[in-house]
């Protein structure tokens, strides 16, 4: 058990060469489940669409381009509440800019803000206003790619966000913001109900909201919350199966999924199918390389089955009450994208939340920094611009 103080190290990703040939190797060995012809998408991951990718992955796709990719940020490692924490720790060229914390979700990773960290720090050398930028620090979370795996009960979103405070202490840093999407949004709300005299604001891609009872809940409703109403429905009736397993049995999925490297893509493949805006193939919309160094990711650190026990401690967190409480004085803003799984009403959202931006979009959906990474840097800076 690793133990906790207050040293932060540098570090630098670096996968060993025999695990890409075993990677190659398995690939090459899949053993193909059958599939009812002419049904594409319609019982899970198409099996013509991962054939296709998994040849790709195994004869063309170079990790080592990736790996590069990801050293070109600095990077961190330490130890909190006794978990491995790592980091990209990017700081900007700006002597005025303000730090931001991002968290990612399932099944995502850093590799998800890779577009968007350039952006956000050095906003001068993408064309941008160099008062909006941002010292960005993006943490693996417990259990995920070089934080895991997970080696105790209790990484859940609470655990994690009052972790990740900890770690923005650590690094220095005594008034910051913080941005999520999926548990990232989660997390986000947690850091900023632990961390609320130094968390000056909180951005979201994905808040899920209820009706709080009132008999206007459901009036003028607009066609776009509509759309938000309509597409969390389709997720809860038929989309939430791996919710449900990952939050019951995430070792019994993960016995598979950490053994197959194409169950693995087919697994991860099929949620970007199904929550991207696309119009057929979610390949349109997020980049092949991506995508897959997304899932070699997971697969080289050994840690989808500790992803997945995230779902199991939240049900824990849920039953105990730790859910983010209501914070009416951190600003709070939200980028809903119309393909986005939940996304509540804004009066919804109100009573519980200091809501100082809500944007629109026409297009995007759940991976937003991967899908529309302009709108969403435009969103942070607009919504971090009268805080710092």
């Amino acid at each position: 058990m690793p133990t906790d103080n207050d040293h932060v190290s540098t570090f630098t990703v670096t996968v060993d060469d025999h695990l890409i040939d075993d990677l190659k190797r398995r690939l090459l060995e899949t053993r193909w489940s059958d599939q009812i012809p002419e049904t594409g998408w319609e019982y899970g991951c198409d099996q013509q669409w991962l054939k296709k990718l998994v040849t790709y992955w195994t004869e063309e796709f170079d990790w080592r381009t990736t790996e590069a990719r990801i050293n070109t940020f600095d990077q961190v490692l330490t130890t909190v509440d006794g978990q491995r924490l790592h980091a990209i720790h990017q700081r900007s060229p700006e002597a005025g800019a303000l730090p931001l914390l991002i968290s990612h979700g399932w099944p995502g990773s850093i590799i998800e803000f890779l577009q968007i960290l350039g952006p956000l720090t050095n906003p001068r050398a993408h064309g941008g206003d160099p008062a909006d930028a941002f010292h960005v620090i993006a943490p693996s979370l417990p259990g995920y790619g070089w934080s895991g795996p997970t080696t105790e009960r209790g990484w859940g979103p609470d655990r994690t966000g009052r972790a990740f405070a900890e770690l923005a202490a650590r690094l220095g840093y005594t008034r910051y913001g913080v941005h999520g999407g999926d548990w990232g949004s989660i997390i986000s709300q947690h850091i900023a109900g632990h961390d609320p005299d130094h968390v000056l604001g909180c951005h979201v891609n994905m808040i899920p909201a209820f009706p709080p009872g009132h008999d206007d809940d459901h009036t003028g409703v607009t066609p776009s919350e509509q759309q938000h109403i309509d597409r969390a429905a389709w997720y809860q009736a038929e989309d939430r199966g791996y919710f449900e397993i990952q939050r019951t049995r995430p070792q019994t999925v993960g016995a598979g999924l950490n053994d197959s490297p194409s169950g693995l893509l087919a697994y991860i493949g099929e949620k970007f199918h199904g929550w991207t805006d696309h119009q057929g193939d979610p390949l349109d919309v997020v980049d092949r390389d991506d995508l897959l160094a997304n899932v070699s990711t997971y697969w080289f650190t050994n840690t989808i089955t500790s992803s997945t026990r995230f779902y199991f401690e939240f049900g824990r967190d849920l039953a105990a009450g730790k859910m983010p409480p209501p914070n009416h004085g951190v600003p709070f803003g939200v980028s809903a994208f119309p393909m986005e799984l939940m996304v509540g009403r804004r009066r919804w959202v109100e009573p519980d939340r200091n809501v100082t931006f809500w944007r629109e979009h026409d297009q995007g959906g759940h991976f937003a920094a991967m899908e529309r990474p302009d709108e969403l840097v435009a969103d942070i800076r607009e919504f971090f611009r009268n805080l710092r």
